[in-house]
């Protein structure tokens, strides 16, 4: 696969996360410095919103109202165009850590992971839930017994989510119903260990981009599992998250940085995020 090198587009961050392609720019959370950013092809960025909580995963509702997930108090946060915030869901009752990532239908579901155990106090994983969260603020379990539910996608027809677990080495994928309920579980992907898929993103030729946050590498998996490309991380730093767009759709955009360890990266502020050119675009959700 033909590709351009990487490119650098915005340094000084803590920890990116969460990375979308929205209205012509690129929008990113930063973990460890509370922000939600907004950053132009030319690495300008305006803050768009401050949480306390610590953001991360990131989308829109139809009405163009921006949803990002509260990691600690385990909440997903609205902020409405003309900029009001508010609580959109409580999701603490579910969760057994930290929330994360998110991905948003068409219909404005959003599906939400969660650790699913403590991971600073470096605690056994456990199995948790990924949410589905309606429009109304309503919270669901979609579907349970996941192993650190993280980075996900939703096909371009709408009709299939596929979710990287992280402890399990799998992307794990369901059927959407009409409802917005998910079934037909399935394997989408079994990876070689060690490999711990974490942010991912969907290509128009059905094929995943997904970070490795142990190798400090980003695969492109066709279904099955087969590895198509891959891009190795600078030397000192891992990939977490990625996200194709750009305006004609086939920017890769990466979140580095050095590890995830918030007791080095509020301070340190060496996370960066990096463009790489691929040949096929963006599909699907996010």
């Amino acid at each position: 696969m033909a590709r351009g090198k990487l490119l650098t587009l915005l340094t000084g961050g803590a920890f990116f996360e969460g990375p979308r392609w929205h209205d012509g720019r690129w929008w990113v959370s930063d973990f460890y410095r509370r922000v939600v950013l907004a950053v132009d092809q030319d690495g300008r960025s305006d803050e768009v919103l401050r949480v306390d909580g610590r953001p991360s995963g990131l989308g829109w509702l139809p009405d163009g109202s921006l949803l990002v997930v509260s990691m600690r108090d385990r909440r997903v946060l609205r902020r409405s165009p003309d900029g009001d915030v508010a609580v959109h869901a409580d999701l603490a009752e579910h969760c057994g850590g930290h929330a994360n990532d998110m991905v948003v239908a068409a219909d404005g579901g959003a599906y939400v992971g969660n650790f699913g155990f403590d991971l600073a106090a470096r605690a056994r994983p456990e199995p948790t839930v990924l949410l589905r969260v309606e429009t109304d603020g309503s919270v669901a379990v979609a579907a349970d017994d996941l192993l650190f539910p993280n980075g996900a996608v939703i096909t371009a027809d709408g009709r299939t989510l596929v979710v990287a677990e992280t402890y399990a080495a799998r992307l794990t994928a369901f059927t959407i119903d009409v409802d917005g309920s998910l079934s037909g579980r399935r394997v989408w992907a079994e990876l070689e260990r060690p490999f711990a898929p974490d942010g991912c993103t969907l290509d128009a030729e059905g094929r995943i981009w997904v970070c490795d946050a142990v190798a400090a590498r980003c695969r492109l998996l066709e279904e099955g599992g087969h590895v198509v490309d891959e891009i190795a991380a600078p030397e000192g730093l891992r990939f977490f998250a990625c996200m194709l767009g750009g305006h004609d759709g086939p920017t890769l955009l990466i979140c580095g940085a050095p590890d995830y360890d918030e007791r080095k990266r509020a301070s340190a502020l060496e996370a960066v995020l990096l463009t790489s050119r691929v040949t096929a675009p963006h599909a699907g959700l996010p």
